[in-house]
C-alpha cells in the first residue's frame, strides 16, 4: 500500500454520485467512510459494501479522514465548509459538484454566472488549512458506475488542482475507483471539468475517453471545439 492509498477517505453525501464512487472504490479495496444526515442510509450502504465501508455520523467523518468527497449538492457545500470550517484544518477536500439546477424542458440549467466555476468559488470558500481538487464529477452516474474498471484500457477521469502535493492522492483514489487519472491544471480549469464543459459527459466532450483518445484539444480550451 502506498502512502497515499493510507489516507482515510470519507463520502459525505450518498446520492447518485457519492453512491456510485462508494461502490467503485470498495471494489478497488480502497477502504471509505460513508455519512449522510441520514445516518441509517450510511449503514445500510455500509452493510450493503462490506468489510471496506464503514458508516459515521457527519463530524465523526469529518474528524476521522483525511480526504473528504464531497458529494453533495453544489449549493450545500458552502454552508458544510462553514459548519466544519475547525475540523477541516489540514483536510483534502474533493469537489465533484456541478452548479446546475433542472429546467422546465426536462434539462438543466446553470445556476452561477457562464464564466463561473464551482470549483473556484468553492476554494475561495475552503478554510484555512484545507485543500481542494476538481475531480469525480466528469461523468454521469451511469457511466461512472458503467465504465469503472474497463479493459483493456480504462476510461479517464479528469481532476484540478493548485497543489500539487495533493495530485498523488488525487490519482491513487481515481485509479483505485477504476479510471485514469488525468490532471488538466489549477481549478481555474475547472469550468471545462464542470457540466457544459468541454471535457463533460454533458458537455463539448459527450463520452468517456481514453488515455489515447486525449488529443491535444481536449487538454487545451483555446482548440476545443
Amino acid at each position: 500500500m502506498s502512502k497515499a492509498q493510507e489516507l482515510k477517505v470519507a463520502i459525505i453525501g450518498l446520492g447518485a454520485i457519492g453512491r456510485t464512487l462508494a461502490i467503485n472504490l470498495t471494489k478497488g479495496f480502497r477502504a471509505v467512510m460513508l455519512a449522510s444526515r441520514d445516518y441509517t442510509a450510511a449503514q445500510n450502504l455500509a452493510n450493503k459494501l462490506g468489510d471496506f465501508a464503514q458508516p459515521r455520523e457527519l463530524s465523526a467523518a469529518v474528524d476521522e479522514a483525511d480526504i473528504i468527497v464531497l458529494a453533495i449538492w453544489f449549493d450545500a457545500i458552502g454552508e458544510f465548509l462553514q459548519q466544519y470550517a475547525t475540523q477541516l484544518d489540514g483536510k483534502i477536500i474533493i469537489d465533484p459538484s456541478n452548479p446546475i439546477a433542472p429546467d422546465p424542458k426536462g434539462g438543466f440549467v446553470k445556476i452561477i454566472g457562464e464564466t463561473e466555476s464551482a470549483g473556484q468559488i468553492n476554494a475561495s470558500l475552503l478554510p484555512k488549512g484545507a485543500t481542494l481538487a476538481k475531480a469525480f464529477g466528469t461523468l454521469g452516474a451511469a457511466s461512472l458506475a458503467q465504465t469503472s474498471g474497463q479493459t483493456p484500457e480504462q476510461a479517464v477521469l479528469f481532476y484540478a488542482t493548485d497543489d500539487h502535493s495533493i495530485q498523488s492522492a488525487i490519482e491513487e483514489l481515481i485509479i483505485d475507483a477504476g479510471f485514469e487519472p488525468l490532471h488538466v491544471g489549477g481549478l481555474d480549469q475547472s469550468i471545462r471539468l464542470e457540466v457544459f464543459g468541454d471535457l463533460h459527459e454533458f458537455g463539448t466532450l459527450s463520452k468517456t475517453v481514453l488515455l489515447d483518445e486525449v488529443k491535444e484539444k481536449l487538454l487545451n480550451p483555446d482548440l476545443a471545439t
